[in-house]
């Protein structure tokens, strides 16, 4: 079972190559006809659009210039009852030619003609045509149509649309007009004044134009507003007569022709004006941006299918062509696991002038990896042994020296307890320096062998100092560097506490913490200035005045070696406050096989 999941494993390693280049490639060419269609879609509806607002805008030119037509023909129906017909008569003796004249012109125009009909100054009729009976008290004055009339003398004026009040009809039918107003002067028995010629157009000829215009089914309208933003006509005119409905004539009317962007009531649109000569009105188009997709939905689908199609195309065509470059690739792949695995198979050499130049250099690189691991390990484990040596090597004879003295004086002068107990602390401290040749021990094995130096050296300094242990139990079943509390310690003493009036402390202290152990050596002796401070742990060629030589660099170094750079030694302190040093190690717990892995340089 190991040996088949193996070999899927394999199997899966070497597709991997082949399985990147056709999806590389893939992704390549399906994201480069996804910008080609979405360029393509964009392109079409860029040029549907212009297409539209281009035929709208010549649909709006026709009907504008029909429009214009029209009400010019209606302004030279004016023209002529004013100038052929009232402005040389007289009504006191010429009303029955008067009347004539009007009747031919309604007559000859009566299609889009509903009456015409004339006041004078004070809103009274003098004549109209057809003739009709105009109804009992109407207030002519009060018409709009009179009132612009009379503020403006000077102009012609085109009214809203609005229904026919002023004649009774014995058919009771009411029409909707557009009434064209304009001040003419009178002539009645000699005297001349200001009167105002009424001509009622017929609405419905404006309403089929603009019907005509209103035949889409995809959104687009058109409607017709004065000078004002006054709706002329509107496809929706009843809505929004009762106020259900809303349109955006009143911004309109300050626009000016041309075409506008605009957003109404959440909607985004085109709008197109176009301006109907002579009179102020406007002619609108509303192009809703959905009228712009609705005519894009088959070519939307035709860009998917071809797009989707060269997809499909590309994706074959990059599996060949990976298959093709990856073959020799996955040959030495093969022969390269081949040879991970143990079986020593000839790397393979073959596919392109680029490849065989790999597979020979893999093959050299192979010979030559196995040449340097054999060297490296072999250099290791000698590093490693004159490591030791050198670290046992550097404590100091004189610390024999000292403490044989120390007990030769003892067994003089009777204090063969005192000897005893020297003796006692000496035999366990250099069996944990020898440790059987160890390099790690656990943590509480270094705390021993630092208790049994200091017991020492407070029988030699005869008791001038306190020495305190704290540590969590957790920490001294925790793997350490043997031999790295000493010189901390010694250092604590010779240029800490030695030349102190007053009794010094030293405390030891080890804690766990975030998968770490500390262990810190705290002294209240004289301190070290700031500058030299900096130099304990980078300075390795300094001279040492007292003490083992076995100075804080090699401690440290040694445990960067092993542990790594995030680790080893950190010194903390202030000139008259004291001195503290913090060792910071992983928390790696103390057994046979952990051991064993550090000895050969390897973390667990």
């Amino acid at each position: 079972m190991k040996h088949k999941a193996f070999r899927q494993w394999k199997e899966r390693r070497s597709r991997g190559i082949q399985t990147t280049l056709m999806t590389a490639f893939s992704v390549i060419s399906i994201s480069i006809m996804l910008i080609l269609g979405i360029v393509l879609y964009a392109r079409f509806s860029a040029l549907s659009r212009g297409e539209i607002i281009q035929s709208t805008t010549k649909l709006m030119e026709q009907t504008g210039e029909s429009l214009e037509d029209y009400l010019i023909s209606m302004r030279q129906i004016s023209d002529a009852a004013y100038y052929n017909v009232i402005k040389d008569s007289d009504f006191s003796d010429q009303e029955q030619e008067i009347q004539e004249g009007l009747n031919l012109l309604y007559e000859a125009n009566r299609d889009n003609l509903r009456s015409i009909a004339v006041y004078n100054d004070y809103g009274s009729l003098m004549t109209a045509e057809p003739v009709a009976i105009q109804k009992e008290d109407p207030d002519i004055t009060r018409q709009d149509w009179y009132k612009q009339a009379m503020d403006e003398t000077e102009n012609m004026h085109f009214s809203t649309p609005h229904i026919q009040n002023l004649f009774d009809d014995n058919s009771f039918r009411y029409y909707w007009v557009i009434s064209l107003s304009r001040v003419v002067e009178l002539t009645t028995g000699g005297d001349a004044q200001q009167g105002v010629l009424l001509v009622d157009m017929d609405y419905s000829s404006i309403s089929r134009m603009m019907n005509q215009l209103n035949t889409m089914n995809n959104g687009q309208y058109y409607y017709l507003c004065d000078s004002n933003g006054e709706i002329i006509y509107h496809h929706r005119q009843l809505q929004l007569s009762n106020g259900i409905g809303s349109e955006n004539n009143q911004a309109v009317a300050d626009y000016k022709e041309g075409v506008y962007d605009e957003v109404f009531q959440g909607q985004r649109r085109k709008v197109i004006v176009n301006a109907i000569s002579y009179t102020g009105w406007k002619l609108v188009g509303v192009i809703p941006y959905s009228a712009f997709t609705h005519g894009m939905v088959n070519i939307r689908y035709f860009i998917i299918m071809l797009t989707l199609l060269m997809a499909m195309m590309l994706v074959f065509i990059n599996r060949v062509v990976s298959v093709r470059i990856s073959r020799p690739i996955l040959k030495l792949n093969h022969s390269v696991m081949e040879y991970e695995a143990g079986k020593k198979p000839e790397i393979y050499i073959g596919g392109s002038r680029e490849i065989r130049y790999l597979g020979y250099s893999i093959r050299s690189s192979y010979e030559q990896i196995q040449e340097l691991m054999r060297k490296i390990l072999w250099e290791q484990n000698e590093r490693r042994k004159s490591e030791l040596d050198a670290l046992q090597s550097q404590i100091n004879p004189h610390f024999l020296y000292n403490t044989l003295d120390s007990i030769t004086w003892m067994i003089e002068g009777g204090r063969n307890d005192e000897a005893a107990y020297m003796i006692t602390q000496l035999a366990r401290l250099f069996r944990i320096s020898l440790s059987g040749g160890r390099t790690i021990i656990s943590v509480a094995d270094e705390l021993q062998h630092a208790k049994c130096y200091m017991n020492i050296q407070k029988v030699r300094y005869k008791d001038s100092f306190d020495v305190t242990f704290e540590t969590d139990p957790e920490v001294e079943r925790c793997c350490v560097v043997k031999l790295i509390l000493q010189p901390i310690l010694e250092n604590a003493i010779n240029y800490g506490i030695s030349g102190m009036d007053d009794c010094g402390r030293i405390k030891v202290s080890g804690a766990l913490k975030d998968g770490k152990v500390f262990l810190t050596v705290e002294d209240n002796g004289i301190g070290i200035p700031r500058e030299e401070v900096e130099l304990l742990l980078t300075d390795g060629s300094r001279v040492h005045k007292k003490g083992s030589g076995v100075g804080l660099v090699n401690v440290n170094n040694r445990l960067q070696i092993l542990f790594g750079k995030e680790y080893g030694l950190r010194v903390e302190s202030e000139p008259d406050e004291g001195t503290r040093v913090i060792i910071c190690i992983p928390a790696i717990p103390y057994n046979e096989e952990n051991r064993r892995l550090l000895e050969n340089g390897r973390l667990p």
